[in-house]
């Protein structure tokens, strides 16, 4: 019984291969993307000029449980000095790690996102990559672009601001549903 299955399989995989290839999409990364990839000798250092130090943060994710390729993280913080709570939402800083020009960069620039399909997911950067050296990680310090803005009572957008921060994600207690 596993013959037609996989039969089926290997049709869907064909089909999606065909239709990204016709959007303009590319299904596989290029042995310079994947050698790029490779040679990448490990995570951004979470420092530097400008980074500011958000480790401290409850830092949360809204991934599956068993997802690796974290990628954006979400926290609401306290009132500033103008009385408005904070969202505060980190996006991984590939960009430090992958640069402008390079064939894993061109890879990304052409999918712009990762492609799920019911066979296959297409991702848009090599799982060296997403689930390990830029993934935004339970307990791993990294590098992330954080977005922060502040919303009033009535939800409009206040200031804002966009800034590279080292932060942790952390997972405090699992939340059930009723």
């Amino acid at each position: 019984m596993t013959a037609p299955k996989d039969q089926h399989r290997s049709l869907l995989l064909r089909v999606a291969r065909r239709a990204m290839l016709e959007h303009g999409l590319e299904p596989d990364f290029t042995p310079a993307a994947m050698a790029e990839a490779q040679a990448i000798p490990g995570p951004a250092p979470p420092n530097g000029d400008g980074v500011r130090d958000l480790r401290s943060l409850l830092w949360c994710s809204i991934d599956n449980d068993d997802s690796r390729d974290l990628d954006q993280l979400t926290v609401a913080n306290a009132a500033n000095g103008d009385g408005l709570p904070r969202i505060l939402v980190a996006v991984a800083y590939v960009g430090a790690v992958v640069k402008p020009g390079t064939a894993l960069d061109d890879h990304a620039c052409t999918n712009t996102t990762s492609v799920y399909t019911a066979p296959q997911i297409f991702p848009m950067l090599p799982e060296r990559l997403s689930t390990d050296l830029t993934s935004l990680g339970e307990g791993v310090d990294r590098l992330a672009m954080v977005i922060e803005f502040a919303v009033d009572g009535d939800g409009h957008i206040g200031g804002s601001d966009v800034y590279p921060a080292a932060v942790r994600n952390k997972i405090v207690a699992e939340v059930k549903f009723i």
